[in-house]
C-alpha cells in the first residue's frame, strides 16, 4: 500500500520594510478628512531623531507564532472573524488588501458600505481562515456595525496617523462596537506610516504619545503600518492568531520616534 503526501511550504516573505529613505511624500486630503495635525511645539527637552519613549505600564501581551500560509493538506478549518473599523479614506480597504492579496480580492464579497474577504493559512497542523470585515467609514453605513462586530475575535480599530480627528474618532467607533462585543482583541492601528515618517520629529512625538494614550485607555495594542510599503501588516494577524491560541512568537516594542511604533 503506497501513500504520497505532498507538502508544499511557503515563507510569508513579505517583512516589513525599513523605512529610512526615499518615502512618499506626505499626499494633502483633497476630499475631505481635515484636521491635520498642527505644530504643538517641542517635546520636553526636544526630540531627537531615534529618540525611544519610555513603555507605559501594561500587562504584557501573548507572544505572537508565525504562519505558514500553505494549508492545503490540512482538513480541520478554524474560522476567525475579524472586523475593520473607522473613518472614511484612512486606508482599510488597501490594509485588508495587502493581507489577503489581489488573488483574494477578485473573490472578496463587496456590498454597499461592507467589504468581505477571506485569506486561510495553516498554524500547526490546523487550518485557519480569516473572515475580515470592512465597513465603510461614512455614518450613513454605521447600521453595518453589529453584524460587523458580531462574533468577531478581534477588532481593528483604524485611523490615518497624519489626520487627528481620525484618531479623535476611535473612540466613537469603540464604543459603537463594544456595544455588540466586549470580548473581541482590541488593535489600533495607524495607517500610512509612510506619509507620517515624513512629519517633523516634533510632530511624530506628539501623535505617538496621542495614539498610546488612546490605546492604553481601550486596553489595546499598538501598531503603525503602511500598505504601500507592508509594514506591520502581516505581523498584526500573526498577533491575532498568537493571541488566540497561546503560540509562542517574538514581537518586539518598538518605541523609537521616526519607526513604526508596537506598544503593548
Amino acid at each position: 500500500m503506497t501513500t504520497t503526501t505532498a507538502t508544499n511550504t511557503a515563507t510569508n516573505t513579505a517583512a516589513a520594510m525599513e523605512v529610512t529613505k526615499a518615502l512618499l511624500a506626505c499626499s494633502s486630503c483633497a476630499g475631505g478628512g481635515g484636521g491635520r495635525y498642527r505644530r504643538l511645539g517641542p517635546p520636553p527637552q526636544g526630540v531627537a531623531a531615534g529618540a525611544v519613549l519610555s513603555p507605559l505600564p501594561r500587562d504584557a501581551d501573548d507572544d505572537a507564532a508565525a504562519a505558514d500560509r500553505d494549508a492545503a493538506d490540512v482538513e480541520d478549518v478554524v474560522s476567525l472573524k475579524v472586523s475593520l473599523l473607522g473613518d472614511c479614506q484612512i486606508g482599510k480597504t488597501s490594509f485588508m488588501v495587502k493581507y489577503v492579496g489581489d488573488d483574494e480580492e477578485q473573490n472578496g464579497l463587496q456590498m454597499t458600505g461592507l467589504n468581505l474577504m477571506d485569506k486561510t493559512l495553516a498554524v500547526r497542523g490546523a487550518r485557519i481562515a480569516f473572515s475580515i470585515w470592512d465597513v465603510a467609514g461614512d455614518s450613513q453605513f454605521l447600521d453595518h456595525v453589529p453584524i460587523a462586530c458580531k462574533d468577531a475575535v478581534a477588532i481593528l480599530y483604524m485611523f490615518d496617523l497624519t489626520s487627528r480627528c481620525t484618531l479623535t474618532n476611535v473612540i466613537d467607533w469603540y464604543e459603537r462596537a463594544r456595544k455588540w462585543n466586549k470580548t473581541a482583541i482590541p488593535i489600533l492601528i495607524g495607517t500610512k506610516f509612510d506619509d507620517f515618517a515624513q512629519l517633523p520629529l516634533e510632530m511624530q512625538w506628539t501623535i505617538v504619545n496621542e495614539a498610546r494614550a488612546y490605546a492604553r485607555a481601550m486596553k489595546a495594542t499598538l501598531f503603525f503600518s503602511s500598505s504601500t510599503h507592508n509594514i506591520n501588516v502581516n505581523k498584526i494577524f500573526k498577533f491575532i492568531t498568537a493571541k488566540l491560541f497561546n503560540l509562542p512568537w517574538t514581537v518586539e516594542r518598538n518605541l523609537t520616534v521616526g519607526e513604526p511604533i508596537i506598544d503593548f
